[in-house]
């Protein structure tokens, strides 16, 4: 059962879990509606101007009827968008609060209802995510106060409940805030242009887990598709660079190592003066004196500073 090799990093939008928020009206389902193989699974009303392939959601148990058939993979669609995942978690609570007949989640005990629903909410979620198609959450967007130790700030952030908003912001591959970002116009005057954010801020919620898409694209797909494409060459690239072996240099080792390594140390040693080893004996001759290279005791010093010669026995 465990794994005998590493999984690759995935290269494909259609295993990616991607969040898309925003204010309303601002080109969200229109950029959904692009995905390649797009079925929504529409908890509102918003896709009469779009043609696309649609499921109306009006309860949690219809959606749960949706996911067992794309489970079941008898189908066509590589790209499943639930358009808002804010209605998908109302429908949850009240799918909760009549299969345990409370009006509200709170009125079960010790936060008991709360957790209810939201193991519900994340467990299918988690089951579509898992399937091997894209899975797109979209929301819309709000101000959020966020209180620290040293002050307030706004921020903006999906519209989904505080426990809900984590478990999607845990859960999805990648955050992208639709954003009107100023800019100049051709007569000079100031105008907007949609744009993606996909970087963590302080003023709003992004984020891309890939690590493949640059900070600002434009709210086009196919300028999303391009910088995902082109992100992905360059981390295959840089994979490949840090695969290959280093080059194997054939050069003689040299003695400049720094000093108190043993390469140093044997080539310091080297280079030293020391006494020249000791000349193998010769087999004295008659006619060449032999000079006695033993060295003197102690209490003989003429015995070594001259030479004392010998005939060679016959």
């Amino acid at each position: 059962m465990l794994p005998t090799q590493k999984t690759s990093p995935k290269a494909s939008l259609h295993d990616l879990t991607v969040l898309l928020y925003g204010p309303t009206k601002a080109g969200k389902s229109t950029w959904c509606a692009q995905a390649d193989g797009a079925l929504f699974l529409a908890t509102e009303p918003g896709l009469n101007h779009l043609d696309v392939y649609q499921q109306p959601i009006g309860t949690w148990d219809e959606l749960l009827v949706a996911a067992k058939e794309l489970a079941e993979g008898k189908h066509a669609f590589r790209t499943v968008i639930i358009d808002t995942v804010d209605n998908a978690y109302r429908m949850c609570a009240e799918y909760i609060c009549q299969r345990f007949k409370i009006e509200h989640e709170s009125d079960l005990e010790y936060g008991k209802g709360y957790a209810l629903v939201n193991g519900e909410f994340h467990r299918v979620l988690n089951k579509l995510a898992l399937l091997p198609y894209g899975l797109f959450l979209v929301s819309h967007s709000q101000d959020k106060e966020i209180e620290t130790r040293t002050g307030k700030y706004t921020k903006v952030v999906p519209t989904l409940p505080d426990k809900a908003r984590k478990l999607v912001l845990g859960l999805v591959d990648i955050i992208l805030f639709c954003d009107f970002e100023p800019t100049a116009g051709p007569d000079g005057k100031p105008t907007y242009r949609r744009v993606l954010r996909t970087k963590p801020s302080a003023t709003y919620e992004a984020g891309d887990r890939t690590g493949r898409l640059p900070e600002v694209i434009e709210l086009d797909f196919a300028a999303f598709v391009a910088a995902f494409a082109q992100g992905a060459q360059r981390a295959e690239a840089a994979a490949a660079t840090a695969a290959a072996p280093a080059p194997v240099s054939n050069s003689a080792p040299t003695t400049n190592s720094a000093p108190g390594t043993p390469a140093s140390s044997a080539a310091t040693a080297a280079a030293k003066p020391g006494p020249a080893p000791a000349a193998a004996p010769t087999a004295p001759t008659a006619s060449s004196p032999r000079t006695n290279t033993r060295a003197a005791s102690p209490t003989s010093t003429s015995a070594t500073s001259r030479p004392r010669t010998t005939s060679t026995p016959r």
